[in-house]
């Protein structure tokens, strides 16, 4: 994987998480360590949490899904899957009973996999033990927060939608903008290849139809529910890594984080952007490495 991907030293496995339906993932670092599940967004995969992999490998369970539609997973149809956030928790839940994880675990979200990880843990809260939060959301989209344009575009444009498919729109952008310093050609096609041609892009799009801005939108209720038991978290140690210059995860959406979770250990980026772990890894990651070493999940 390391020539076509860098930095991604990685061995990614395979499950059928639905008949004829494969899930590629991560499962990295010793079978008793102590689980992290890093989730992924949209337009991003398990590639986005390689620099956090392989700084927790040693002692830690890494286990890091591509969603259906992304990175190396399939790409089924509409007529064969459900593109829907109760989807991605479903299928959450398949792959760690087929790994036989049913204990605590840490969860470690970004964008879209802030909604994945927090809608599958109001399955059982009492599991999550710990949190590592990077620019994503479990609450509706703020009173004060216009809808991003661009996002629009994707979610209520036919044209839009047209085009993201067709033309890869949506992961170019965030892989030309989505970060403050310029990537490596070689890291932004990693970014970008997945989801090259019109079948491929299919999750890009239906992620972004999936937003949910109102009641009645199919993934509302999860979210609504999500932002409720949000505040319930607070009594466990949480980390937040944010990139300021987000567009869409903004100030906003940071501060209804921290309004939860007041205790949460906060390191917050003038000059870095979506993509934090990208702008900033080199703090962020022996940060997070440090913050899970020094809060042990109890034996």
């Amino acid at each position: 994987m390391t020539d076509a991907y860098p930095d991604y030293p990685f061995a990614p496995q395979r499950f059928h998480v639905r008949p004829g339906i494969g899930m590629s993932y991560l499962d990295e670092g010793p079978r008793d360590g102590e689980v992290v599940v890093m989730l992924h967004g949209n337009p991003s995969w398990s590639f986005y949490w390689r620099h956090l992999v392989s700084a927790l490998r040693d002692r830690y369970r890494c286990i890091v899904p591509d969603h259906v539609g992304m990175g190396l997973s399939d790409r089924p149809g509409d007529a064969d899957y459900e593109y829907t956030l109760q989807s991605r928790v479903d299928d959450l839940d398949a792959l760690l009973a087929h790994l036989g994880i049913d204990g605590p675990v840490t969860l470690a979200v970004h964008d879209w996999g802030g909604m994945v990880g927090f809608g599958w843990a109001l399955r059982d809260p009492s599991r999550v033990r710990r949190l590592v939060v990077l620019n994503t959301a479990a609450f509706p989209l703020p009173a004060d927060k216009p809808m991003p344009w661009q996002l629009t575009l994707g979610r209520d444009s036919q044209v839009g939608g047209f085009l993201i498919r067709a033309f890869n729109l949506f992961a170019r952008g965030a892989a030309w903008f989505g970060t403050e310093r310029a990537l490596p050609g070689e890291v932004r096609r990693a970014y970008i290849s997945p989801y090259n041609g019109w079948r491929n892009a299919i999750s890009t799009l239906r992620f972004m139809q999936d937003i949910p801005l109102r009641e009645g939108d199919p993934a509302w209720a999860l979210l609504a529910e999500s932002a409720r038991v949000l505040p319930g978290y607070a009594d466990r140690p949480a980390f937040i890594g944010w990139g300021l210059r987000d567009f869409v995860f903004d100030r906003h959406f940071l501060d209804g984080f921290t309004r939860a979770l007041p205790g949460a250990q906060v390191h917050a980026f003038e000059d870095a952007n979506h993509y934090v772990l990208e702008d900033r890894h080199e703090v962020l990651v022996p940060a997070i490495r440090a913050f899970l070493d020094a809060n042990p999940l109890p034996r």
